[in-house]
């Protein structure tokens, strides 16, 4: 079974962002494997072990994207594929990674379902979409026999049990596994494992963003709560007022 991982480098979930000029200061701070995606590389890596097959990771990004293509290959993936199109939007990415893919022999496409920069929760829909292939997301469990695929994943108020023929393009969801850390030996495989970086002139694309990114900012601090004090009738009205004059949420 040959599987593809999409992968996004993000910031450390326990970075402090901070601002400048209105964008993002990445001075300083630690980048990693989309915590999503790396449910993705894992339920991949385990996959391979009971069928066998090859696990290959692609990413999207600039230079620096090699760190967490380099952290996938650590915990056992095979290959890995950097497109370098830096600061590319979702459409963009969906499509640089679809030009990169046709071709390829594979059973799976796996990824997380939302990365914790800018939760859009688009590429690998739109991915899906770009090869013509079906897609179940949010999955929490994960059975291939018989050459489908049968998904648990999560509704409003329940589960569902999803079943598709592969190849199949599948998000993780968080409770689908736990993932593996790097072994000392694995780290040091990985300086030896392939990483193949494409740009957009040799896989023959050319595309465009279709957002552009203005302004990042802060949401306003929320102001302190007010506490009505009275007896219940004064205070009901009290309340109204409140909402009507100062909230206008009435």
């Amino acid at each position: 079974m040959n599987i593809l991982v999409c992968l996004k480098q993000t910031f450390d979930t326990e970075a402090k962002i901070e601002l400048k000029d209105g964008k993002i200061n990445a001075q300083g701070i630690k980048n990693i494997i989309n915590p999503y995606d790396e449910f993705a590389v894992e339920e991949a890596l385990k996959l391979k072990e009971a069928n066998g097959g090859e696990v290959t990771t692609i990413s999207v990004g600039s230079d620096q994207t090699q760190e967490a293509l380099r952290q996938a290959l650590a915990m056992g993936a095979d290959k890995a594929i950097l497109v370098e199109f830096p600061n590319s939007d979702e459409h963009a990415t969906a499509k640089a990674l679809a030009k990169a893919v046709q071709g390829m022999e594979f059973d799976l496409i796996l990824g997380g379902h939302v990365a914790i920069d800018d939760n859009s929760g688009q590429i690998a829909i739109r991915l899906a979409e770009e090869l013509d292939l079906p897609q179940v997301n949010v999955v929490t469990k994960l059975e291939i026999n018989d050459g489908k695929a049968v998904c648990t994943r999560e509704i409003e108020g329940g589960v569902q049990i999803v079943e598709t023929p592969l190849p199949t393009v599948i998000t993780c969801q968080k409770g689908l596994n736990e993932p593996r850390y790097p072994s000392l030996k694995g780290i040091m495989q990985a300086k030896k494992k392939e990483l193949k970086r494409i740009g957009l002139e040799e896989l023959g694309l050319t595309v465009d963003n279709k957002v552009e990114i203005l302004e990042v900012f802060l949401p306003p601090q929320k102001e302190a709560g007010k506490v009505i004090e009275g007896e219940a009738e004064e205070a009901a009205g009290e309340l109204v007022r409140l909402l009507k004059e100062e909230a206008k949420v009435i």
